[in-house]
């Protein structure tokens, strides 16, 4: 474990009911090949040569398949209040309908169970990016159908678990899911296609609102979605760098909150991207805009814009900046976690209670005498938790904070490389 080193706050500062917490992801910790779960995009991905390095994947990851009594007993010792996780579709159900797999749930039943045993409240996601590969050649978030495959799978879900989590989020960061995996190509299932981009960014919209209003006439409460934010800024002081930099926020920040909250969707957006989208998008912000009980904020870092005239829409791209920089190479910059907080609850949640789901940074961890004397995440964390109480002085209804994560994982598409956990772990 990290050696504990002193912050710049206390709980004491924060109100009396506020959350601390830790988060991961299924595909990220537990090691997929176990427990009879089916194949994910993510499992194919990483079998393409060149996606990851080293052919690395999660089919072990951490072991927390087996090992998660010694992995709550972390989070538990760690004095947090509570653990963010999230379900594996492709363990729950191998296909990604059809047949339920047991081993899977009662994994999910065990796990759920065990936090609440070590006094720990059990905040579960359902879709964090691991769509099961049966749906993927059947054309995944392309497909309309996605919308009620999900619906289906997270009602089955939380008719198990449900009755015993303290809250429950639909989907994770959308903008990845949609954007950087149809669009960029960086993540499964690695597609470079507009078109591919757009009818993902609006069904994974249409799915969310969908499930929450499927799972509140289930009777469920406490519901969410989670979406990251960065903080854009002009890299240069022209008026094509602010017109670029509007473009980049409101693809990447305002899309998603602007649907589930606003029920439109920002026009400089769909001026470039309207002709793309699934035919009747604009039919579905009613199911989309279903009402949610929270927000989760997941940030990490700032990015400077400039255009990029040359290359076609949107034209933008992104340049350094000279602020201290985490092993991912992002900027550190808490002012711009605060300035998301107050944005969004001056003018998207009106007063909705709001967490940060996930902030936390990757680190040069450095192993002496069987520990990491970590400085960066703890000045990194002390920052940013000073931004959050700051927000909260001026107003905003933040409830809670879960960095992430509690323990080095699979961080996708870096493989094991980067190291992002508060707890180190020997992947040999």
């Amino acid at each position: 474990m990290t050696d504990p080193l002193r912050m710049s706050f206390s709980r004491a500062q924060f109100p009396d009911d506020f959350t601390f917490g830790v988060a991961t992801s299924s595909y990220q910790i537990e090691g997929h090949k176990f427990g009879g779960a089916g194949s994910t995009h993510w499992d194919t991905f990483a079998a393409t040569p060149g996606n990851i390095p080293n052919a690395q994947n999660g089919a072990v990851a951490c072991d927390h398949y087996h090992r998660w009594p010694a992995d709550l007993d972390l989070i538990r010792d760690g004095n947090f209040d509570a653990y963010r996780f999230s379900i594996s579709w492709a363990r729950v159900m191998p296909e990604g309908t059809g047949a339920v797999n047991p081993e899977g749930l009662d994994f999910y039943d065990k796990l759920v169970d065990g936090m609440l045993e070590r006094g720990i409240d059990p905040y579960a996601t359902l879709y964090h990016w691991e769509l099961p590969s049966a749906l993927a050649v059947r054309g995944g978030w392309q497909n309309p159908d996605v919308v009620n495959w999900f619906t289906d799978y997270s009602r089955i879900v939380m008719a198990r678990i449900g009755d015993r989590v303290k809250g429950t989020t639909t989907i994770n960061e959308p903008w990845c899911v949609a954007w950087l995996s149809h669009f960029l190509g960086h993540q499964a299932p690695g597609l470079r296609d507009i078109r591919a981009a757009g009818h993902a960014m609006h069904h994974v919209m249409k799915a969310h609102g969908s499930t929450i209003a499927a799972l509140r006439a289930d009777g469920l409460n406490n519901l969410s979605l989670v979406t990251n934010f960065e903080h854009f800024m002009p890299a240069e002081d022209t008026d094509e760098a602010r017109k670029a930099t509007e473009l980049a926020s409101a693809i990447y920040n305002k899309w998603f909150v602007s649907a589930a909250f606003l029920k439109e969707y920002p026009q400089v957006v769909l001026d470039g991207l309207e002709p793309h989208l699934p035919k009747g998008w604009e039919n579905d912000f009613d199911i989309i805009s279903s009402p949610v009980d929270f927000l989760g904020v997941n940030y990490y870092t700032c990015r400077r814009i400039l255009p990029d005239p040359g290359t076609a829409w949107p034209s933008y791209t992104d340049r350094p900046g000279n602020l201290p920089k985490t092993a991912m190479d992002w900027e550190v910059m808490s002012e711009g976690l605060y300035e998301t907080l107050t944005w969004l609850h001056r003018d998207v949640t009106k007063g909705l209670p709001i967490y940060v789901t996930e902030n936390g940074l990757a680190s040069f961890d450095e192993v002496q005498n069987g520990s990491v004397r970590d400085e960066m995440r703890a000045s990194y964390l002390s920052e940013h938790f000073d931004a959050a109480h700051r927000a909260i002085s001026e107003g905003v209804p933040l409830k809670g904070y879960f960095v992430w994560s509690l323990m080095d994982n699979f961080e996708w598409s870096l493989g094991y490389k980067q190291r992002m956990g508060m707890v180190h772990v020997d992947f040999d």
